[in-house]
């Protein structure tokens, strides 16, 4: 087996490459279209069966082995490369892309998939000890696969982001190709011509991984609507602010978080009316909010001492470092009653051993498995945990109006956990109708006093929030399930309501 050490190298090469196109296209889809689940389902899916369809096909090739290898891993070194970029092409261009993703996934499937089949016999041509060479090569091709697991959430899409990754993928494939052939080019046919397409190939991909950064702007550019003023993928998400005259939005993943224009009606609403309910100010824990609206008014109240937890230290690094938004949060992040712990909501609170007198959850919505688990039944819990007695919980719900199951099953998991709860909702034009559910362990009255200024909210406007018209109400609460952690129902709820208003 010593003289087919590169050959196991080239093995280890492309089992990382082919792990990380399978990873990539779950990421960018689930990015694009929402759903992670059903996203690396289909992938998973899809590719594992088109590497079977892959090995069977290679039964078919029955000389020029070597040839044939160099040749699957050009095909697999350009389609990877360019997977990323395609796709994000496809869903600014194509109104098929998800057409598109399986054509994709099928294609390198089938590629992949005939690799270990052809190294195989290549190896058991030269050997009589079938039993070492499978082992061998299964042994570098599950290790490629970890570490290409392992490399790219933790070190290639922080650093890379999407389309360099891709890439550099592609690149490294063209570099096993051109491994075997400058090794093996006595038993390669037009050696010299595989030499000159490799070798141009592999520059390409480089140029594409140095360039990466400028595709990704002008496809950004066709996904949003305004000009893009930031953009920055970080370990956990994608960061992107634009700007249209006056009107300054930050997206993550794609959904925007805010409008400069209009942002303090959901920030007043969010933060205002629990604290108005609270017996006491003094420790305030907001989950989530790391752009620092919320804080910006929990600091209205003197002496009420605010914890925020965020899990991406790059997210509230730039709401406490870029002039546009401290502008807008009037640098609220930096103020000494202020204090930031960069962590997951879910581990905190199970670690917490404080007792909050209001808790603020401005999460994202609902729209993968991560952010689900923090408004499951289990969550909830932690926070009433979390709460004193007369204390005050409010979590962002989505639209009662465009996600009403979504919206409903946020408030009857927090009655499940023994909150009374409060439903109530406004217009904020960036967002449409949007909802809110404040809960606590004692029973609320219907009376309402600001004690701090505000730009939208008033004593006499508050109580008409809590009321619901037909259509953002459901006619039976009974078909709403609770979202537990074991069954995290609010994921479909949500899911189908985005494809319904699509």
């Amino acid at each position: 087996m010593k003289k087919y050490r590169l050959l196991m190298l080239t093995t280890l090469i492309i089992s990382g490459c082919s792990i990380c196109y399978e990873l990539l296209i779950s990421a960018v889809s689930s990015y694009l279209v929402g759903d992670s689940t059903l996203q690396y389902s289909i992938t998973i899916g899809l590719y594992m069966s088109a590497m079977g369809l892959g090995s069977y096909l290679s039964k078919y090739i029955k000389d020029k082995l070597f040839n044939w290898f160099v040749l699957v891993e050009i095909g697999v070194g350009i389609l990877g490369g360019i997977s990323a970029f395609i796709l994000f092409l496809a869903n600014v261009y194509l109104e098929q892309y998800q057409l598109i993703m399986y054509i994709e996934i099928i294609l390198i499937g089938i590629l992949v998939g005939a690799e270990i089949p052809l190294l195989t016999r290549i190896i058991e041509n030269d050997e009589e000890n079938l039993r070492v060479t499978l082992s061998s090569i299964f042994s570098f091709d599950y290790i490629g696969g970890l570490l290409g697991s392992v490399a790219f959430p933790l070190l290639l899409l922080p650093q890379l982001g999407y389309i360099a990754t891709a890439f550099l993928a592609g690149s490294m494939n063209f570099l096993a190709a051109a491994l075997i052939i400058f090794k093996y080019k006595k038993r390669i046919e037009n050696g010299k011509l595989y030499q000159v397409v490799v070798i141009v190939l592999f520059i390409e991909m480089m140029f594409g991984m140095i360039f990466a950064d400028e595709l990704s702007n002008r496809l950004e550019g066709g996904m949003y609507r305004d000009q893009i003023i930031y953009s920055e993928q970080t370990q956990y998400q994608h960061i992107v602010m634009t700007r249209h005259k006056d009107d300054i939005r930050l997206f993550i993943d794609g959904n925007v978080q805010f409008c400069s224009l209009d942002e303090y009606r959901y920030h007043e609403a969010l933060v205002h009316i629990p604290m108005s309910k609270a017996a006491k100010k003094d420790r305030v824990l907001v989950l989530g909010g790391g752009d620092g609206l919320a804080c910006r008014e929990l600091l209205k109240y003197e002496g009420t001492e605010i914890t925020l937890v965020d899990l991406d230290s790059e997210m509230t690094k730039i709401c406490s470092e870029n002039p546009i938004i401290t502008d807008l949060n009037q640098n609220s992040l930096n103020n000494e009653r202020v204090h930031i712990i960069n962590t997951d909501a879910y581990k905190y609170l199970e670690q917490n051993d404080t007792a909050y007198d209001v808790i603020i959850v401005d999460l994202p919505d609902p729209n993968n498995e991560s952010l689900n688990k923090l408004y499951t039944n289990v969550f909830y819990r932690m926070c009433h945990n979390a709460l004193t007695d007369d204390g005050v919980l409010v979590v962002q719900s989505t639209s009662p109006y465009y996600a009403t199951k979504a919206f409903w099953c946020v408030n009857k998991t927090l009655e499940s956990e023994g909150f009374f709860v409060n439903a109530y909702h406004l217009q904020v034009p960036a967002f449409g109708d949007w909802g809110f559910n404040m809960a606590s362990k004692k029973e609320l009255d219907d009376t309402y006093e600001l004690e701090v200024d505000t730009n939208y909210l008033n004593e006499q406007s508050i109580p008409a929030l809590f009321s619901f018209g037909k259509d953002e109400m459901l006619a039976s609460n009974d078909s709403i399930e609770v979202n537990r952690l074991t069954k995290p129902v609010l994921i479909q709820y949500y899911s189908d309501a985005v494809r319904n208003w699509e």
